[in-house]
């Protein structure tokens, strides 16, 4: 595959500078349609994966498009503040987070191939032979998250737990975020950890990747049904360029994209949508204000 014939940048100390040198797009210039995407996966992969989407967007749009992953989902939201993306990526909680700081809109969300759904779970996996059966179980145990703005990967699970009598931040052994669902994946796979959260259709990819085994792994806890990831636009566009790219992901059909694998199309979405999540977050008494 290859991905060298569009300039793509990562990280987030590296990329800092070059956001900055980067043109803000306006009514007088629309050359160029940026897509921050967060880091499910390694930068590179990442990408890669995501390339059969950026060429059709490209292909739809009639505009050039290109990808940036940063470091962590904050470093795709700054971008979105910044005005140096126009169009992001993002989990459902660093969505909302991002609403508190930045003028973005959610706009369109994927149904995935193999549900036919706009909605996922969080899991909690373990391996077979750690001795964990059930939740009451982890007490004690290594444990690890994915990133703090992470919907399925840390503030589900967490609620979850809690719900259930368990306390994330007292009853674990050790805890750590990895940065990638994928991480977490093998961080169980390779006993770094005795458990770890991971969104469920994530797992399934880590699996056809050959990441993990999946005779070695179990489920421990599922999440209620959580919205799609959206894709989100800034607020501060263009109608006429908005209208577009609008346009563009909703004439996206049969492609395979990062970690949501097989998607039969996108549909509209829009910030109400989330809401469920900003109730999540006061079950876990977070003021979304001071984790900007």
């Amino acid at each position: 595959m290859n991905i060298s014939r569009r300039k793509v940048m990562t990280g987030s100390v590296a990329a800092a500078g070059a956001l900055l040198a980067m043109p803000h797009i306006g009514r007088a210039q629309t050359k160029l349609v940026r897509v921050g995407l967060i880091p499910s996966e390694d930068s590179r992969a990442m990408l890669e994966s995501s390339q059969q989407l950026l060429d059709a967007l490209e292909k739809n749009l009639g505009i050039k498009v290109q990808g940036f992953v940063a470091a962590d989902y904050n470093g795709v939201i700054e971008a979105m503040r910044s005005g140096h993306v126009e169009v992001a990526y993002l989990g459902p909680f660093s969505y909302v987070l991002g609403t508190t700081v930045a003028p973005i809109e959610a706009f369109a969300t994927a149904e995935t191939a193999k549900s036919g759904r706009t909605f996922y779970h969080s899991q909690i996996i373990t391996r077979k032979d750690s001795g964990i059966k059930e939740v009451k179980d982890l007490k004690g145990r290594t444990f690890a998250f994915v990133d703090p703005s992470s919907t399925s990967g840390h503030l589900f699970p967490k609620a979850g737990l809690m719900k259930i009598g368990f306390d994330p931040e007292k009853d674990f052994g050790r805890v750590l975020f990895t940065g990638s669902h994928d991480a977490n994946a093998l961080a169980v796979a390779n006993k770094r950890v005795d458990a770890a959260t991971i969104a469920d259709r994530i797992f399934d990819a880590a699996v056809q990747k050959k990441l993990v085994d999946p005779a070695d792994i179990q489920v421990v806890w599922r999440s209620d049904p959580i919205p799609e990831s959206p894709t989100c636009w800034r607020k501060n566009l263009p109608d006429d360029l908005k209208k577009q790219i609008k346009t563009a992901f909703l004439n996206i059909k049969d492609i395979t994209w990062a970690d949501q694998g097989k998607l039969n199309r996108f549909v509209e979405t829009n910030d109400q949508a989330y809401d469920i999540i900003r109730e999540t977050a006061k079950t876990l008494k977070l003021d979304l204000g001071k984790m900007k």
